[in-house]
């Protein structure tokens, strides 16, 4: 164990604190984590600790959504720059206008937003539980914001909806391009392709099997193939290797590395819990709309 990672685990009995992981921050980061999961684990775990401080290793809509569910924690985030360019690519004004222009419309959330767009929706989702959750909705009308790969991929396996999509996307899966995926599939033909669904359709339709990080991580567990091909962020493939020592993993495209989840260090998780800071902050009144999308998603999730 190195002096740093020492040092956290030192640190985190003294201020009775608790760290949460994202799947796409390093494997070094990882390790040293007491909960690693997806958006929807993670958010669902954030509402049950009961250690006073909760250290977010993830972008800033993450721990946002910690202080939206805990107001009376501390929420240290180790970078605040750890940034999700999709968070902040839908607008009020454009829901306010979309209110007006449709009757029974839900405005659904895709977690990955900042808290001015959780406090403008009716319910929050991530890519494990949005499927659940728009098939529950009384409403006709669905607009879902921001991702539109996302939104378009649940449209389809619920026909019976309207739904009105955003122009927003993850940067990270939408540049995966089919050709990327059919270039690795002659290189590994009996690799499985396991698909995030905020790729681009052409993606998923190549897709063996389409979920979020954490279904990802549970197929490919579960299957008795041995070679997989993984269309979503590296981080993962720590976690994919970590369960299934004797399978292969292969990447798809340039990188798929999101900047924003890499910001976030063992120094800077160390440098966070020593200092109590950075901390997310919302104001009040900001928070109490906000977390009423939260609110929804968890218990329509059950």
């Amino acid at each position: 164990m190195s002096d740093l990672t020492e040092k956290i685990q030192r640190l985190k009995k003294e201020k009775n604190a608790v760290i949460c992981a994202h799947y796409y921050v390093e494997s070094e980061v990882q390790e040293i984590a007491d909960y690693i999961g997806d958006s929807y684990y993670l958010a669902k775990i954030a509402s049950e600790l009961e250690e006073k401080i909760i250290v977010f290793c993830g972008v800033l809509f993450m721990g946002e959504s910690a202080k939206i569910l805990n107001p009376d924690k501390t929420i240290l985030i180790p970078d605040p720059q750890a940034d999700c360019p999709m968070a902040h690519m839908a607008q009020e004004e454009t829901i306010k206008n979309m209110r007006k222009q449709y009757e029974d419309l839900a405005v659904v959330c895709y977690v990955n937003s900042d808290a001015k767009l959780k406090a403008c929706s009716d319910v929050c989702v991530t890519s494990a539980n949005a499927l659940k959750i728009v098939k529950k909705l009384p409403n006709k009308n669905i607009y879902f914001i921001p991702d539109q790969n996302l939104g378009m991929y649940i449209a389809q396996q619920v026909p019976e909806k309207n739904f009105l999509f955003h122009a927003g996307y993850c940067p990270i899966h939408h540049e995966l391009t089919a050709d990327d995926v059919k270039k690795e599939m002659k290189l590994h033909p009996k690799a499985k392709v396991l698909v995030h669904p905020e790729c681009k359709k052409e993606v998923t339709e190549l897709a063996d099997y389409a979920g979020s990080t954490s279904e990802i991580l549970s197929y490919a567990k579960n299957s008795t193939e041995e070679e997989f091909m993984i269309c979503t962020e590296r981080g993962v493939f720590h976690q994919l290797q970590k369960q299934n020592p004797k399978k292969h993993f292969y990447a798809v495209g340039n990188g798929q590395c999101c900047e924003g989840m890499k910001r976030i260090t063992l120094q800077k998780v160390a440098d966070a819990l020593e200092k109590e800071k950075p901390e997310v902050l919302v104001e009040e009144s900001l928070r109490k709309h906000a977390e009423k999308s939260l609110q929804r998603m968890l218990k329509l999730a059950e």
